[in-house]
């Protein structure tokens, strides 16, 4: 190891960030503040908020804001209400060797800390925030393979990037090495190690646990700044840790593994979606020709069940459904998010004709990507075939800027109004090349709330 983590978030400053990482950045806070936006509108958001303000109020640490939302509570309640309202909406961004998630725990957790300190009186630029978000991807990233490739189970995001979020938030708050160090290990011990495909198999509110993982880190760096301790965190040090932190500042994960999503649904359904609408597409389809759809695809996304989900949680965790939805509508979209979708009888007809086929040659490949093969037979008898394909979105096949942006406009709309949403994505953009008064207009356009004008 070149560089040990602690030493690394205490010392990195923005001109070691490749510019290529502060423009992933960029993609990253823009896309995840158009899922909040549409998050916010959603029961699950709006039973954590109320959960925040009932068990978080604002004490000694100062006060945040929730996410879209405005709610004023502690830091460690902003992290909670602002992770799940991310969560509620299956479409942020995703590493793959992670099978997981980083930006929906660090953006909240990061926001809840900096809007604790601006109205505390601190000075924050552009600069600073890239920084910070720089250190929560990283460190999450390299906790999770860690903790992917020694643990048994297949531990939600929440575990591993309550790591990343208290290693980030130690920075900004001012804390030595040795105190970065003592905040990941409380961080790591108390994270929540929740089972994803427990999840996956029975759907709830619960989703990847970066609600519970994100204000886990904020609490263990107030903790650690008080003299808690809680070192080592074995994900971070240790024989088994440090092949996966080797390169660290140099060798950015970051940039090697962030993939973002076209659709608001589980990401081990993408490859299938996009050969379902190809298939349509190319051959001028209509569902009304189609008899029957069959998906081999890896072991994991069979279990992606949902031929006829009751909930929106079940069609966040399905692959039979929103591959239906494809098929039907041609989109699998915010319009697809409703109750009166998981009823629509052409979905539903097409969707319990789609066969599921666990492939242990697409297992195999799948470490590295998802991939999925599809075919539809029609009515009249046909057979056609798409090819072996991996989802849009991965470093091989990008979204670009403008899709970025097209989806964030997508989802916030909405819920923002057009100016509110231009302005945003224009300062999501630039965001790193913002002044403090720059920043606190961010600040004020992600958190307050939906449907609610801004000066």
């Amino acid at each position: 190891m070149s560089v040990t983590f602690q030493n690394f978030a205490a010392d990195v400053s923005f001109d070691d960030l490749p510019s290529d990482l502060v423009h992933l950045l960029r993609r990253s806070l823009l896309d995840t503040m158009g899922v909040a936006a549409i998050g916010a509108s959603t029961q699950m958001a709006a039973s954590a908020r109320r959960g925040a303000e009932a068990m978080f109020g604002v004490g000694t640490s100062g006060a945040a804001r929730i996410l879209m939302n405005g709610a004023l509570v502690s830091p460690a309640g902003a992290a909670m209400a602002g992770g799940f309202t991310v969560d509620s909406i299956d479409a942020h961004d995703g590493t793959t060797p992670n099978k997981g998630h980083a930006g929906s725990a660090v953006f909240p957790g990061v926001f809840a800390v900096a809007d604790s300190l601006r109205r505390s009186g601190q000075s924050i630029n552009g600069r600073d925030l890239a920084v910070w978000l720089a250190i929560a991807y990283e460190v999450s990233y390299r906790t999770g393979q860690v903790q992917h490739a020694t643990c048994p189970d297949y531990h939600t995001s929440g575990s591993w990037t309550a790591v990343g979020v208290a290693v980030a938030a130690a920075r900004m708050l001012g804390l030595s090495p040795t105190q970065i160090r003592e905040a990941a290990g409380i961080a790591e011990y108390h994270g929540p190690r929740s089972q994803m495909m427990r999840c996956i198999d029975h759907p709830t509110n619960v989703r990847d646990g970066v609600g519970w993982g994100a204000p886990t880190g904020v609490t263990a760096t107030y903790l650690a700044r008080d003299g808690f301790t809680g070192a080592p965190a074995l994900t971070c040090e240790g024989e088994e840790a440090a092949p996966y932190w080797d390169g660290l500042g140099q060798n950015w994960l970051t940039l090697a593994h962030t993939h973002y999503k076209q659709y608001p649904c589980c990401r081990w359904a993408h490859a299938s979606m996009d050969a379902a609408k190809e298939l349509m597409d190319e051959n001028a389809l209509s569902h009304d020709d189609v008899a029957q759809a069959k998906i081999r695809t890896f072991h994991y996304a069979t279990r992606l069940a949902g031929h006829e989900p009751k909930t929106l949680d079940e069609l966040a965790y399905s692959i039979a459904f929103p591959v239906a939805a494809i098929i039907v509508r041609g989109q699998m979209g915010p319009d697809e998010l409703t109750p009166e979708t998981l009823c629509d009888p052409d979905i539903l007809r097409v969707s319990h004709a789609t066969e599921l086929i666990d492939d242990p040659e697409l297992t195999e490949r799948s470490v590295a990507q998802r991939w999925a093969q599809v075919s539809l037979v029609l009515k009249d008898g046909r057979r056609l075939d798409a090819p072996e394909r991996t989802p849009r979105g991965d470093l091989d096949a990008p979204l670009s800027d403008q899709e970025i942006g097209a989806k964030f406009h997508l989802l916030a709309n909405k819920h923002l109004g057009t100016p509110r949403a231009e302005r945003l994505e224009e300062l999501c953009f630039g965001f790193a090349d913002l002044d403090a008064a720059g920043v606190d207009e961010l600040f004020e356009l992600c958190l307050t709330p939906i449907n609610a004008p801004t000066a």
